[in-house]
């Protein structure tokens, strides 16, 4: 496999997932505190709403992409 098919690919499945799920969520651990014995942290956990543009515009791309390399061969 080609660099340029797996990109399509992972376009591909990238834009399917965005459009099955429509967001994601992810923790980011924001502040971190050392008061000598005692270790503070707080982590916010935030969601990523992806468009359906965007996922109808990975799938269009990453099928464009294998679409167009298949021609060339």
């Amino acid at each position: 496999m080609t660099a340029v098919k797996i990109a399509a690919i992972a376009l591909i499945a990238a834009g399917v997932r965005g459009l099955v799920y429509g967001s994601f969520d992810y923790t980011k651990e924001t502040h971190e505190a050392k008061l000598g014995p005692i270790e503070l942290s707080i982590k916010d956990q935030r969601t990523v709403n992806v468009p359906v543009w965007a996922g109808v515009g990975a799938v269009v791309i990453g099928g464009g992409l294998l679409l167009l390399r298949g021609k060339k061969t």
